[in-house]
């Protein structure tokens, strides 16, 4: 419980918290992204690492193609270039897979980004039925492997010379091992976010979908680490430093998956009226401006703000305490505060029964710093600052670990 905390309060001082990104690695962020334009209305983004990436591919494949006596001088090498793009063109459309299907259930694509392992496609929210989060999933693959059928019937049924067919059976079969690769029961591949489906389906629980593939992905991860380090020791002709990369690469995904699902269903327990800050400023009509200096600014905890509630507790609007100033403080002791109370348009406000997570997800989503919580009647109850959500958490796992 206490690991848990650390990761919650990591997640509000980070504005990225774990609670907040869907439990899959297409939310993952990378630094140093290169904006290069859209694709159907979607940024499109390329890392550095995929530079790398392309001009390995384009010097390995170029080579291949070398061998071909008609391919002379620097054409192996442009038609390994070529063939580099057409593979990354396959990853995009892989991607394209994911966002056409996220686009159709109403989901935001931010953006599809190219990088050292292949691509990215970041949603802007999880799909909201485990039905429609098996189809943004199996999106992707099935795609790819329509790919794979495409040029290898192309290859069978059209006369092309050797150089040529060569890079298009490289295409069929970068599809289909691209296509089959990510049907892998394991986050954060489509096969775990299928997998993840299905047992949200069976448990009606995503966090436990969520932890299920978690832990497939982290034995295919330890399982990729292994055979990569076997073959660079040479015990194995098997794996290569590739398949070593991409076991660290799945193995810290899926564990950042399982401590996500492991947050958000700790949050989704309690309510917002379990995190209420304690002595939130919120103060009746019917105080004079006297009234309300000496019981609730002089000397208190300095709020900036009050919200200010009728004789039922309901929202009337808000006061600023530096308004004060305003008014002379000969004049305080018959003055009411509704002299300063100003619109409460700019409040966000939540029903005291709305999930914790759920109001974690506003505060991020939104940009906040706090919430107002309301009863179902109108009834003003208080406020939750992310302050106030970590001392809560704080508390309940140090009464969970006594």
């Amino acid at each position: 419980m206490l690991q848990l905390l650390t990761e919650v309060n990591g997640v509000i001082d980070n504005l990225i918290f774990l609670a907040l990104v869907p439990n899959n690695w297409r939310r993952y962020k990378m630094n140093g992204n290169i904006r290069v334009g859209n694709l159907f209305g979607i940024p499109f983004y390329i890392n550095p690492s995929w530079f790398f990436v392309l001009g390995l591919i384009t010097l390995t494949y170029g080579g291949d193609l070398s061998q071909f006596p008609q391919l002379t001088g620097i054409m192996p090498w442009l038609l390994g270039f070529f063939a580099a793009i057409l593979l990354f063109a396959s990853v995009v459309a892989h991607e394209l897979g994911h966002s056409f299907v996220a686009i159709a259930q109403g989901i935001e694509v931010k953006s599809i980004t190219l990088f050292l392992f292949g691509g990215l496609a970041t949603l802007g929210r999880e799909s909201k039925t485990p039905l429609e989060a098996f189809l943004v999933a199996i999106a992707g693959p099935l795609v790819s492997l329509l790919l794979f059928g495409i040029f290898l019937i192309i290859g069978s049924n059209i006369s092309l010379n050797a150089p040529m067919a060569a890079i298009l059976s490289l295409l069929a079969y970068i599809n289909l091992a691209l296509g089959l690769f990510n049907l892998i029961p394991g986050l954060p591949l489509d096969g775990g976010n299928i997998l993840k489906a299905i047992v949200w389906q069976v448990t009606g629980n995503p966090n436990k979908g969520v932890l299920f593939a978690s832990r497939f992905g982290q034995f295919f991860g330890w399982l990729a680490i292994v055979i990569g380090a076997l073959s660079i020791l040479g015990i194995s002709q098997f794996g290569s430093f590739w398949t070593l990369l991409i076991g660290i690469f799945l193995l810290q995904n899926a564990g950042f998956s399982a401590q996500s699902a492991k947050v958000q269903d700790f949050l989704s327990r309690y309510t917002a009226k379990d995190v209420i800050s304690p002595n939130s400023p919120v103060v009746p009509i019917n105080l004079t401006l006297r009234e309300f200096a000496n019981n609730y600014v002089i000397g208190k905890q300095q709020w900036s703000k009050f919200l200010v509630t009728d004789s039922e507790g309901k929202l009337l609007g808000v006061i600023n305490v530096e308004d004060l100033k305003t008014i002379p403080t000969s004049q305080w002791t018959q003055v009411n505060i509704g002299r300063l109370l100003q619109t409460s348009e700019s409040l966000k406000l939540v029903l005291s029964n709305t999930s914790l997570l759920d109001v974690v997800k506003i505060l991020e989503g939104e940009n906040l710093s706090q919430v107002t919580v309301v009863e179902e009647n109108g009834t003003v109850l208080g406020l939750i600052e992310k302050a106030s959500i970590l001392t809560f958490l704080a508390q309940e796992t140090q009464s969970q670990a006594a």
